[in-house]
């Protein structure tokens, strides 16, 4: 039985819905959002072990919350877990004013995610964020001004009519702000968001796959310059600022859930809770867990995703603690698949571990599947 070592929070309230967004979330305004944090903390009470080493809190947008809810959260989460490495939380840069910095700071935060995703005004707007350019650095400003040790942006590249002049100059201004951490995604029309429901009318054209690359590739030698280091397929770091947190599922580790659409991963079983915030709160106030589904993962089924998720790492898959965890060899579990994928340089097959190309980076979902069946 493997320990539960982490924790994510999930806050699905947003002061404004994004275009692109389709994770579990509602616009905050007429929301019982006192009646969810005592049924969260309530969920959070429930679980079995205190002491963690991450924690990650995020959304929706947990800064949406006011400053007596945001206390009484972080009050919360210190009175029932001990986080011994990092706590993150999200934020969006209008919302981080200097009174929610300092409350974060005085409960331990270490470390915070704004979600930037662009620097241009007219993309800001056409994602539907909150925030303007000059919040980014307000955001930033009061960050470091209270002492938080590690800041993250968020940025998005392959957006709708987005240029490659644009999208270096988002990476040119994150950059000045000599932030730690930058994760990196192309979008994605994801079903149930405002962008996809545009493009199903023909008001929005599908992605530019190959500006897409061409804005990825650009992306890791500009990082790489300035010491942040690509860790994982959309993560780039300076020394000694990796997430953690996210390292957790990477390494396909056991974590708690907690919230109004969460997932956990505990005890070998993956679960996910209620989505409707006036469901979840229903099913807490009766004592129920207010899970949705839950399924016990086989090993075939532990065994794939040790190899996706890991392979998203630089790192790659490490052929011992494969070994350790499955009591399989990996090159003789995956012979034929792994002599595919290194003929086609899409992976390199090392005396120590199974990792991607930079070849392989770029379409890495394909790779992924070679693993599943």
């Amino acid at each position: 039985m493997q320990a539960v070592k982490s924790a994510y929070i999930h806050i699905p309230f947003c002061v404004k819905i994004c275009t692109y967004c389709d994770f579990n979330k509602y616009f905050i305004q007429h929301q019982p959002v006192d009646d969810y944090l005592t049924c969260l903390i309530k969920e959070m009470s429930w679980a079995k072990e205190k002491n963690l080493t991450t924690m990650f809190v995020g959304g929706g947008t947990p800064t949406a919350l006011s400053e007596a809810q945001l206390e009484r959260l972080l009050s919360a989460i210190q009175a029932k877990f001990n986080i011994s490495e990092e706590y993150t939380f999200e934020a969006n840069p209008d919302e981080l004013t200097e009174e929610k910095v300092a409350l974060l700071k005085k409960y331990g935060v270490n470390r915070l995610s704004l979600g930037v995703q662009t620097f241009d005004e007219d993309l800001l707007k056409l994602l539907g964020r909150s925030h303007q350019r000059a919040d980014i650095y307000s955001a930033v400003r009061n960050a470091r001004k209270y002492g938080i040790p590690s800041i993250s942006l968020d940025l998005m590249y392959q957006l709708p009519g987005q240029t490659m002049d644009q999208f270096e100059e988002s990476l040119n201004e994150a950059l000045s702000l000599e932030v730690d951490h930058i994760s990196s995604y192309g979008l994605i029309l994801e079903k149930q968001t405002q962008f996809y429901n545009l493009y199903q009318k023909g008001k929005l054209s599908e992605p530019n796959e190959d500006l897409g690359a061409e804005m990825y590739h650009f992306m890791i030698d500009k990082l790489a310059q300035h010491d942040l280091q690509q860790y994982e397929i959309s993560n780039f770091a300076k020394e000694g600022h990796a997430s953690e947190h996210n390292k957790v599922y990477w390494k396909n580790e056991s974590y708690y859930g907690f919230g109004a659409g969460a997932s956990g991963y505990v005890n070998g079983v993956r679960y996910s809770n209620i989505n409707p915030v006036n469901h979840y709160i229903d099913e807490v106030k009766k004592g129920n867990a207010p899970i949705r589904t839950e399924e016990k993962v086989s090993l075939k089924e532990q065994i794939e995703e040790e190899m996706f998720l890991g392979l998203r790492m630089n790192q790659g898959v490490s052929k011992a603690r494969f070994k350790e965890k499955f009591g399989h060899d990996i090159n003789e579990y995956y012979h034929k698949e792994l002599q595919t994928l290194e003929a086609k340089n899409l992976i390199d097959n090392t005396p120590t571990h199974v990792m991607l190309t930079e070849e392989g980076r770029v379409i890495g979902n394909y790779v992924f599947e070679t693993f599943i069946g």
